[in-house]
This record gives structure tokens, C-alpha cells and sequence, in this order.
């Protein structure tokens, strides 16, 4: 079962560490996932340690290389800045490791499980919205399943097996822990976040305006019209977009795809809308980016009609028939004329 399982858990937990804002209001994260296994693959390590920024990773840890390293070029001046910084950092890492290792076998033991491949993963960070709204979570994962979250408003760890109610007991009676750790997700960790914003404001504070493109088709079956509004190119990755009939936000006959990156470390995203043809002219793709200085409302366009391009593949195939017949003829007369010539 773990086996199976475990792999879900990691997913969960990295899709946790990266969630980013989705179409909403712009907001800094900085966030770090920890997972140990028991077994790993040969030359694989059993621990791993990952920091992200915004989505982006700028320092990697794992059991083999036993150093944090930078993963962006920004942080070089981390170490200018704190000489230090880079060993500090590492030593928090190996106790992190050594503590992931021991709190395996903890929890073999309580599960009353054999040898095998089993996990123990964590993820925690904070974000900040706006320079007011700030938020923080830490969660842990056993073989695939949530083990302990931390609940920051009432200052304690809520256990959803019976299994971890034994640490939520031992952690919540450490005086002042919980606190402490309160304190970094919402005090610490933001002073942090904001340290590596400023390293990094060349790229995580940059802003770049969504490129918008309408596309539309009208379905065969009932004549209705469906458009798409596509937005590429925009950084951050926060972004309000929303159709509007005659100026409201409009939901009913509406989709939307997720935010996701381009390879030059933009993104994009797309939603799209199905009407009537004849109120056409009452919608509009609204959209709002940091980047923008006031807000687009793009209209809908009239589907290319598909009798044109009907008539045009007719006449390149009557183009393209011209031609052969021209090339048949203008063979049939050469090779006439060299037997007329011929001694």
C-alpha cells in the first residue's frame, strides 16, 4: 500500500509547494518541501530539501551532495550580503535530514510496519498579499497520507489519524513551540520572502502585459458561438480576467483553463465563452495585470465565415488542374516537334 501511495503523496505536497495565485490578485510566496524515503533508488538520494520563491526554486539540499546550493544566479548576493549564509543554511538542512531519517523509523514502529519503501515529507512557507494580508502553512505527509497540520489561529496541530494524535500531544505540550511557530510563518518567514524579492527584483518583480487574442467558430448543431480569449506572455502570474455582457461579469456558458508557464519563464492562461450570435456585440474579455494601467476589455470578432475558404480551395484546385493540363500539353507538343525534326 505504501508503495502505491506514497508517489500520490509527493505529488500532493509538490503541487502544494508550488501553488501559486490562479486569476486573482498579485501575491509573493515563499515556500520549502522536504521528503525522505526509506529505500531509495540506487545512487538516489533518501532525503531532499527544496526551496521555492514564487514557484521558482533558488536552493536545493539533498542526502548525497550534504550542501545547500543556490539554483538562481540572484542569490549570489545572499552570501555577499551574510558571508555565512550558505553554511548556517546547510547546517540547518543536515538536522533537518537526520531528523526526517529518525522520524521514519518513529513511525514504522508506530505503524507496526515491516521493511520497505515508506515516506515522511513536509511542506511549509508563507505568502504575502498586498502589504497587509499575510499567510502560512506547515503540513506533514506519511505514505501518502496527511499525518499533522498546523492550525496557526488556535496554536495547534491537528492530527487526522488516530497514529499521529501522539506527536500532536508531544508538540502541543512543548511550551512556546507552537507560538514560535506562529511567529515565523507570519513574522519571520515574510522578512525572508521580502530579502529574496529584493535579490531577485530583476526577475520576481518584473512585469510584462498579457498579449490578448480573440479566436471564435460557430458550432454546426445549433448555430451558437463559441470564443476564446487567450492571454500570453504576462508576468506575474496573477491575472483577473473575466467575460462581461454589457459590462457585469458574465459566468453561465463559461470556461477557463489553469495559469500555466511558457519556457521563458512567462505564462499564460485562456477562457472561453459560448453565446448567441445576435448578442454578440454585448460581450467583452475583461482583463486586469499588474502590468496594465488600466484594465483591457477586448470584443468579441464574427467567426470567419467557411464559404470563403470554401471558394478558395475550389479555385486553387481549378488553379492547380490549369497547370497540369498546361504542363501535359506543352510535353505533348515538344515531343511532337522533335519527331517532325528528326532525320
Amino acid at each position: 500500500m505504501a508503495l502505491r501511495s506514497a508517489p500520490l503523496l509527493l505529488l500532493v505536497l509538490v503541487a502544494l509547494a508550488l501553488r501559486e495565485g490562479y486569476f486573482g490578485a498579485s501575491s509573493h510566496s515563499l515556500k520549502y518541501f522536504y521528503s525522505s524515503i526509506s529505500e531509495p533508488s540506487q545512487g538516489q538520494p533518501h532525503f531532499v530539501g527544496v526551496g521555492y520563491v514564487d514557484g521558482q526554486v533558488f536552493v536545493h539540499y539533498d542526502s548525497n551532495s550534504r550542501r545547500m546550493q543556490p539554483r538562481v544566479s540572484w542569490m549570489e548576493k545572499a552570501e555577499k550580503e551574510d558571508p555565512q549564509y550558505w553554511d548556517i543554511n546547510t547546517r540547518n538542512f543536515l538536522e533537518a535530514e537526520d531528523s526526517f531519517k529518525n522520524g521514519l523509523e518513529t513511525l514504522r514502529t508506530r505503524y507496526n510496519q515491516s521493511e520497505g519503501l515508506h515516506t515522511w515529507q513536509r511542506v511549509y512557507g508563507c505568502e504575502l498579499q498586498g502589504e497587509e494580508s499575510k499567510g502560512g502553512f506547515d503540513q506533514f505527509g506519511y505514505d501518502g497520507r496527511t499525518f499533522l497540520t498546523f492550525d496557526k489561529e488556535t496554536l495547534t496541530w491537528v492530527a487526522p489519524q488516530p497514529q499521529a494524535q501522539i506527536s500532536q500531544r508531544k508538540w502541543d505540550a512543548v511550551p512556546g513551540l507552537n507560538q514560535g511557530q506562529k511567529s515565523y510563518l507570519e513574522e519571520i518567514c515574510i522578512e525572508w520572502l521580502e530579502r529574496y524579492l529584493s535579490y531577485g527584483k530583476e526577475t520576481l518583480l518584473r512585469t510584462e502585459p498579457p498579449e490578448v487574442t480573440m479566436s471564435s467558430k460557430t458550432e454546426v448543431e445549433d448555430g451558437m458561438e463559441t470564443h476564446v480569449c487567450r492571454l500570453d506572455g504576462f508576468y506575474p502570474r496573477e491575472i483577473e480576467a473575466s467575460w462581461t455582457r454589457d459590462g457585469e461579469v458574465w459566468l453561465q456558458d463559461t470556461l477557463r483553463g489553469s495559469v500555466a508557464p511558457n519556457a521563458d519563464g512567462t505564462f499564460h492562461a485562456w477562457l472561453s465563452i459560448q453565446i448567441d450570435p445576435k448578442r454578440r456585440g454585448r460581450y467583452r474579455c475583461h482583463v486586469e495585470h499588474d502590468s496594465l494601467q488600466e484594465p483591457l476589455d477586448v470584443a468579441l470578432k464574427e467567426p470567419k465565415s467557411s464559404l470563403g475558404i470554401i471558394i478558395g480551395c475550389v479555385v486553387a484546385g481549378l488553379v492547380l488542374l490549369a497547370v497540369i493540363v498546361g504542363i501535359w500539353f506543352f510535353k505533348k507538343y515538344q515531343n511532337e516537334y522533335r519527331g517532325a525534326s528528326s532525320v
